[in-house]
């Protein structure tokens, strides 16, 4: 009873030194803030989008006004009321994404880092071996071989990015399952599920879930690039990438900026949002932070 007080309490003593170096970063908790507001507003974009996102609502490329605030697009449809939807399909791509590949990725690398030998091999010879793709021309190609959609871009995506994840995971079980407290559990006879989901896993939840914010504003900024070029998100359904593919010609460029500037910067804002949440994770999870 007194050694489970005693795991809580150290518990609770590492979550409080973790929250209070994030709280440190300054740019982090804007950016969580931030996040949590665009977050917010993407899950209300019926309520708060003051016309339907594919509505034709006023004139062709109207400029920002009291009835439309960031403007219309090229056939009339209110570019806030996109934008809003917009968020919603590029948050909903970086985390499902992001949450496949980290499935897959954390699964064969607890697997190949615990059980060792031929198995080890064999998975790490396949992760090399998909990692010495090039990761533009994978995607690009499974792009093109599958139909353009939500699900199928989540899909490419999460089986695209799991390769570091696997790698990562490996690395940490590798050291781990070295540590005095695995080989007690090993002598003491205690199952490999358990050792693996209750001692191991826990233990390299921090590197995951910092690499996870890398590969979430990876897979956001490959999600528009397909979008962008026509092979993600297919209209009349909304994303950033393929609002700003009809902003490519020169006078859209240089006369109409509400057709390209608020998708841009928002992905912009998003992604270094992300980055600043990342990078205050990982030196709020590092023991030798201060």
């Amino acid at each position: 009873m007194n050694r489970d007080k005693t795991i809580i309490s150290e518990d609770n003593v590492y979550r409080n030194t973790v929250m209070r170096r994030f709280l440190k970063h300054k740019l982090a908790v804007a950016s969580t803030i931030f996040l949590a507001i665009i977050l917010l507003c993407a899950l209300l974009a019926p309520v708060l989008s003051p016309y339907s996102p594919d509505k034709v609502v006023g004139g062709f490329s109207d400029p920002p006004s009291v009835k439309h605030l960031l403007g219309t697009d090229q056939v009339g449809r209110d570019v806030l009321s996109r934008m809003l939807y917009a968020v919603r399909i590029s948050l909903l791509v970086g985390f499902a994404s992001t949450a496949v590949s980290t499935v897959v990725g954390v699964v064969l690398g607890l697997v190949s880092g615990f059980f060792g030998g031929i198995l080890d091999m064999v998975i790490m010879r396949f992760t090399d071996m998909v990692m010495s793709f090039p990761y533009i021309l994978l995607v690009l190609v499974s792009a093109a071989i599958f139909r353009p959609g939500l699900l199928n871009i989540i899909l490419i995506l999460g089986f695209v990015d799991w390769p570091g994840i696997a790698r990562l995971v490996r690395g940490n079980v590798l050291s781990i399952r070295e540590m005095t407290f695995i080989q007690g559990d090993r002598v003491a006879g205690m199952p490999k599920r358990y050792i693996l989901f209750s001692e191991i896993l826990p233990n390299t939840v921090a590197p995951i879930l910092v690499y996870a914010t890398s590969v979430i504003a990876i897979s956001m900024l490959d999600e528009a690039a397909l979008s962008f070029l026509g092979m993600g998100i297919q209209p009349p359904q909304s994303s950033l990438g393929n609002m700003l593919n009809g902003a490519q010609s020169i006078s859209i460029l240089t006369s109409k900026p509400w057709l390209w500037v608020p998708p841009g910067l928002m992905i912009i804002l998003l992604v270094v949002s992300i980055n600043f949440i990342g990078d205050a994770l990982r030196d709020a999870f590092d023991p030798s932070g201060n």
